[in-house]
């Protein structure tokens, strides 16, 4: 099993959501209000008066075999909307409950 953990400007909470329902994947966790700033461009998103956007993130735990895909579409979304702010990272599970 594999983790994808994503992070995202809030506004695009539906569609990463939709995005991760539309290929089969149930289950997620989202912590919201959170803040970040990237590493390349765009600017902080931190809930303050100078910078009032903020960001989401999500855990979700999918199969192997499901991983991929989900990146995938989650490229191309970046690539559709580049303000998204979306990062995302693959990292494995070693033990579920």
């Amino acid at each position: 099993m594999k983790a994808i953990f994503i992070a995202y400007n809030q506004a695009y909470n539906q569609e990463i959501v939709e995005l991760l329902e539309g290929l089969g994947q149930r289950g997620y966790t989202v912590w919201s209000e959170i803040g970040g700033r990237g590493t390349e461009s765009g600017e902080p998103h931190l809930g303050s008066h100078a910078w009032p956007t903020q960001n989401h993130a999500l855990l979700s735990v999918v199969e192997d075999a499901l991983a991929a895909p989900i990146m995938a579409h989650l490229r191309d979304t970046d690539k559709a909307n580049p303000n998204l702010g979306l990062k995302a990272y693959v990292l494995p599970v070693e033990e579920a409950l």
